[in-house]
């Protein structure tokens, strides 16, 4: 099992967020995700978004760090990648 995460790089809510993927399954990923005790509201269409605080146990936990590129390059050579719905103008 190999789950990747990217730097605490993303402003939101007033902190910084990490993206955690995996390049195998959502099973796999949601099952490392309640190991650590993650919400599944923290799950957004192919990731989850770990708060800066967070980032340290993540990694210690095995998650492998990488850059945010590396985490979109393998959710799409896994097909995993969920795009964002566009609600079109309004």
């Amino acid at each position: 099992m190999t789950l990747y995460i990217d730097p605490p790089t993303w402003p939101g809510h007033g902190r910084m967020w990490s993206h955690l993927v995996s390049d195998v399954s959502y099973d796999e990923l949601h099952l490392f995700a309640e190991g650590l005790g993650v919400p599944r509201r923290a799950f957004e269409r192919d990731h989850y978004d770990i708060p800066s605080h967070r980032y340290a146990e993540v990694v210690r936990a095995g998650a492998v760090e990488v850059g945010s590129r590396e985490v979109v390059r393998l959710l799409h050579g896994s097909g995993l990648r969920r795009a964002k719905r566009w609600a079109g103008p309004r």
